[in-house]
């Protein structure tokens, strides 16, 4: 049995709490919770909200009443960009532990530059519903400034990759001490950017999964395809030669406002910090941050299985500069289902605003997942 290092209050109740070892943290905090999803957690301060507002539509319901334990805490890390528990230190991660466990374990990393409880009521909640251990990072950098991070170019997204790494290992142990045994599964699960960090893990990682979901990932790719490319397209030509479909014209507006060209100055910054132009004016193809990108660069080359899903109406990664382009680099050889959503959008949030125009993928994504379950099974 686990030796018990503390005595943590549960409603009127005081239940042991086991001493659980994350390897390579700095600093780690645990507690004993009767609801480990969002319905509990929200109350207890063991999640929040702002982090995972604007990624789902107001009519998703969601799974409660999952009892266990979470572990928060963070890696060694010289960054300060997150604030989360007033720690003010990146690499931050959360680890959650189903009284009921499955066996499998869900590692995850974060969409846009959100802090590690974005995935909470999109992901979290419905895998510990299913018995899995959840595991979540911050990526190492959060923020609008997360460009600042890192020596060179290129460094700050390429760390997003390391601290998926580090945390799937360390996730590994704590599962083990926890349960007495190994994870039997490990799969990876992302939206956007976290979908790309599923598409780099199985191509680089692929060792430490069984396989995974990307909801829209994000494509860098080294020539060609990438949002430093279509986006500036976008903000100077019009959506249509940036690949947009024409369907999606109604969702331009808001996007334009509030996406293309903020999101085109962040990974510029990062990417290719020297430009000092308009963004509607930066020109990839003579520009060539290569070197850069090349840390960060997907290949296709996946050793293990994956799904994609992606909307077909999405207004800020077009599928036809993204996800389609993304299973022609994987091809027909490599064990990859793709499933483009109709009506699908970037943010499953504007499903409210549109409700007769827009589908959420959500509801897609778990079906995914489910299939991903039955496919990796042995």
């Amino acid at each position: 049995m686990h030796a018990l290092a503390a005595l943590t209050l549960l409603g009127s109740m005081v239940v042991a709490t086991p001493q659980l070892t994350v390897p390579g943290a700095e600093h780690t905090v645990t507690a004993a919770l009767a609801d480990l999803t969002t319905a509990g957690t929200t109350a207890t301060g063991h999640t929040d909200p702002a982090d995972w507002a604007g990624l789902h539509s107001a009519a998703t319901t969601n799974p409660t009443g999952v009892p266990g334990t979470q572990i928060d805490g963070y890696f060694p890390d010289t960054s300060t960009g997150n604030k989360t528990r007033g720690w003010n230190h990146d690499s931050q991660f959360v680890i959650r532990l189903p009284k009921n466990w499955n066996g499998g374990l869900v590692v995850s990393g974060t969409p846009g530059n959100r802090e590690q409880y974005a995935n909470d009521f999109t992901i979290s909640d419905w895998v510990l519903a299913k018995g899995y251990a959840f595991a979540a990072t911050d990526k190492g950098n959060v923020g609008l400034d997360f460009h600042t991070d890192g020596r060179r170019p290129g460094d700050a997204i390429a760390e997003w990759n390391h601290r998926v790494t580090q945390l799937t290992l360390a996730a590994k142990s704590v599962v083990r001490q926890r349960y007495g045994r190994p994870p039997a599964r490990t799969l990876m699960a992302g939206i956007s950017n976290g979908g790309y960090l599923v598409r780099w893990q199985l191509e680089n990682r692929g060792h430490l999964y069984d396989g995974g979901v990307d909801w829209e990932g994000t494509l860098w790719r080294l020539k060609g395809d990438n949002l430093l490319d279509f986006l500036p397209t976008a903000l100077k030509h019009g959506p249509l030669r940036a690949g947009f479909p024409p369907e999606s014209e109604f969702l331009w507006p808001f996007h334009r406002q509030y996406y293309w060209e903020l999101t085109q100055q962040l990974y510029q910054k990062e990417l290719d910090p020297s430009y000092t132009g308009a963004p509607a004016d930066y020109v990839y193809a003579e520009r060539r941050p290569y070197a850069a990108v090349a840390k960060i660069a997907l290949t296709g080359r996946i050793t293990k299985p994956l799904i994609t899903v992606h909307g077909t109406l999405d207004a800020l990664l077009p599928i036809a500069r993204s996800s389609d382009v993304y299973a022609g680099m994987v091809g027909p050889h490599r064990p990859f289902r793709y499933h483009r959503v109709e009506g699908g959008n970037h943010l499953d949030a504007l499903v409210d605003a549109y409700p007769d125009r827009l589908r959420p993928i959500l509801p897609e994504f778990r079906k995914a997942f489910e299939e991903l379950e039955d496919w990796v099974s042995p």
